[in-house]
């Protein structure tokens, strides 16, 4: 159990940030920003993180600036995340990691370069979320409990443990409980509904179809609207070959979006879901 995170002062960067929000989610203790001590970095109770040149983490130290220049990009998160077991499905589940390890290691021209953009596409990316939280976050040399960066950080770091972890329990149900239909014009990835029903029940669905390799032939998901005990259908990739305003005149389809991207309908039976779904294809 650690008393304390170490971080470098100056200007605070997303790595660092995001490992902090992790480490706190987990150890509700100060943060500290500045050089550590060769106590610091001795200790096991004392986590330093981007800072200190050494990857120990038996020694609870995290800093990845003294990897070599070939190195994967590898960032103070990375090395949190591997610590605590869940970097692979971090990766797996989270989009946004890797940019942002290359980002930190690589610096926003070859980051740019290796997504196949403009740099100016990375500047129109960033908000005052960002902006705010970055600043306030290096303008302080010490964030205890029960301050508002303090506790904003640890509810980053909580929603992101817990979006990790449930996506893998997530994944697991669909794995489960997952239908493919193979229909005349188009095939379908169907959830039933069961008991309980979980809190948001396509959450998911388009992770699933990745890992399963189905996600060039599933041409839309089925699944249990949560807000009655109908079904949603919706399109995957947007292919525009199911376009759901097409049933929109059915008197058991009650909402359709006007770009037919999906739908809702109280039918529960698969023959009558089927048979909205080959009505929908064009």
């Amino acid at each position: 159990m650690i008393t304390s995170i170490i971080t470098h002062p100056g200007g605070a960067h997303k790595d660092d940030l995001l490992a902090c929000c992790v480490f706190i989610a987990h150890n509700p203790v100060p943060i500290e920003r500045r050089d550590p001590t060769e106590t610091d970095l001795s200790s096991q109770e004392v986590a330093v993180v981007d800072i200190g040149n050494r990857h120990e983490p038996e020694r609870m130290n995290f800093d990845h600036h003294q990897f070599p220049r070939e190195q994967v990009p590898t960032c103070a998160l990375s090395l949190v995340l591997q610590h605590l077991g869940i970097y692979e499905d971090a990766k797996r589940f989270c989009d946004w990691l890797e940019t942002s390890e290359w980002l930190d290691c690589r610096g926003p021209v070859n980051t740019a370069e290796w997504l196949g953009a403009g740099r100016d596409i990375l500047a129109k990316l960033n908000s005052p979320v960002d902006v705010t939280l970055l600043r306030r976050f290096a303008a302080q040399d010490r964030h205890r409990p029960g301050e508002p960066i303090w506790e904003i950080m640890r509810m980053i770091g909580q929603d992101l443990l817990d979006y990790i972890n449930g996506l893998r329990a997530r994944l697991e149900y669909i794995g489960q409980h997952a239908e493919v239909w193979q229909l005349d014009k188009c095939s379908a990835l169907f959830i039933p509904r069961t008991d309980p029903l979980p809190e948001e029940p396509s959450a998911g669905l388009v992770h699933y179809l990745q890992q399963s390799g189905l996600e060039d032939t599933v041409l839309a998901t089925i699944y249990p609207d949560r807000r009655g005990q109908g079904y949603g259908l919706r399109r995957c990739k947007d292919d525009s070959r199911i376009d759901f305003t097409r049933i929109e005149g059915e008197a058991d389809v009650h909402f359709t979006h006007k770009q037919g991207f999906i739908a809702k309908t109280s039918a529960t039976s698969p023959e009558r879901l089927k048979s909205l779904l080959m009505r929908a294809y064009g």
